[in-house]
């Protein structure tokens, strides 16, 4: 029987968990229907708590504010470059004139990105809630404590750096490592839940894993970030030719080598982990966690074959496109919580 405390912090992270997959699914839904600039400022939207619904109601001059304030913040920025030695890229942001073009109001754009920060916002507080309930575990198992608090300073630079994004009008690095972020902080979530379940939880604690399969799985995740970090850059490509007016039809065509890479790849993802399943499945019960996670992964495998097969023969279509990343992160986090499965030794 669990303490109270220790319950309640495991249905905090679990929700925790949840919320953001859900603010990943936002993401990808700005991502795929060009929302992203939505809303010209941050963390106000049109300064206004709640959005305009209307051109009407947009606040007089505000084109020539943001522009101003946009000007200034990446100003700060390009100086924070300097100081850490990459001037080639402080220049870059300094005299990029793109990132300073202004976006047209549409209502759509604006509520869908309104909602996506929103959805950051319940998932920070969320992330404040496991860090406080976290404390029940200093005693206990102090790493818990420690990492719900780290998450929460993560999610503190995961928002500056969201503000970053607003201010350089997308800039594509900037997008790749705001994803990368939020897969470490979806990692930390994981692990201190997994964590708090397996002090108590029988069926966490007895494992008989041999160290090749954990090394195994180790791989199968770096392969998963990689996926991930590589398939960001890709669709950053994608940005960049739909807004050159091509055809939808000939996008694809007109990807680089990162595309082909990707796609390399991603066959050599799904071999690793299709013999992962077998491992495991060869060496643990079928009710035990570690073969239940090795068939929900496999599941995502099949899901994220069908998401890319979908934006390779119907042209990219939006929906699949948020699909393929929503599923990308699933992958991970299923991943990810098998190796720790398989990583426990027996007591």
């Amino acid at each position: 029987m669990l303490p109270p405390a220790e319950k309640r912090f495991l249905r905090i992270n679990k929700l925790t968990i949840i919320s953001l997959f859900v603010l990943i699914l936002a993401g990808g839904v700005v991502r795929s229907t060009g929302s992203g600039m939505g809303c010209p400022d941050w963390p106000k939207c049109f300064d206004r708590l709640v959005p305009p619904t209307d051109v009407s109601q947009l606040p007089e001059g505000y084109e020539e504010k943001y522009i101003a304030g946009r000007k200034e913040k990446n100003e700060r920025f390009a100086s924070m470059l300097d100081r850490f030695g990459n001037s080639t890229l402080a220049n870059r942001i300094r005299h990029d004139e793109s990132i300073l073009v202004h976006e047209e109001f549409n209502a759509a754009k604006t509520w869908t990105e309104y909602i996506n920060r929103l959805s950051g916002a319940i998932t920070g507080f969320l992330l404040l809630l496991c860090a406080f309930f976290s404390f029940t575990f200093f005693k206990t198992k102090k790493r818990i404590f420690i990492w719900s608090v780290v998450n929460v300073f993560a999610v503190g630079y995961q928002a500056w750096l969201g503000s970053i994004v607003v201010s350089t009008n997308l800039m594509p690095w900037i997008i790749t490592v705001h994803m990368l972020l939020a897969l470490v902080i979806l990692g930390i979530s994981i692990y201190t839940y997994f964590k708090a379940r397996s002090l108590r939880d029988k069926d966490l604690l007895m494992n008989h894993t041999s160290a090749g399969i954990k090394w195994l799985a180790g791989v199968s995740l770096v392969l998963i970030v990689v996926q991930v970090a590589i398939g960001t850059g890709v669709r950053e490509q994608i940005d960049l030719i739909s807004s050159s007016n091509t055809a939808r039809s000939e996008w694809l065509g007109l990807l680089g080598s990162e595309f082909d890479i990707h796609r390399t790849l991603a066959i050599v993802t799904a071999m690793v982990i299709v013999f992962l399943f077998f491992v495991v499945r060869s060496r643990f019960a079928p009710n035990t966690p570690q073969s239940r996670f090795t068939n929900i992964l496999l599941g995502l495998l099949v899901l994220q074959i069908i998401s890319a097969v979908i934006l390779d023969q119907f042209n990219v279509p939006p929906f699949a496109q948020t699909a393929h990343l929503v599923l990308a992160s699933l992958l991970f986090g299923a991943q990810y919580y098998l190796m720790l499965l398989l990583g426990k030794t027996a007591r």
